[in-house]
């Protein structure tokens, strides 16, 4: 297995990623890492949770995965989030 970058870990059933969320970009973009997290720009505005959706559907369109393989499972309300990619051992390059 290929070495995963500082923003991802393998668990049980998939891998946990770490992100950096910045709202209110121009446009929708995993932008690289920044740090141990992964830095994804949304265009979405931090409104009742419309960003943390299109950030968990632009982490399924990255990873080639169903929306509903991607799970929040930290920081709803924080830029720094923790989320859970079903059913898969690697990601794409960076």
């Amino acid at each position: 297995m290929n070495t995963l970058p500082p923003c991802a870990r393998r668990v049980e059933g998939g891998i946990e990623l770490r992100v950096k969320v910045v709202p209110g970009a121009s446009r929708d973009q995993v932008a690289g890492l920044l740090g141990e997290r992964l830095k994804i720009r949304t265009a979405t505005a931090p409104e009742g949770g419309k960003a943390n959706k299109a950030v968990a559907g632009l982490i399924a369109k990255w990873a080639s995965l169903p929306v509903r393989d991607v799970e929040q499972t930290a920081g709803p309300t924080n830029p720094e989030k923790t989320f859970l990619l079903r059913g898969i051992q690697e990601l794409p390059s960076l």
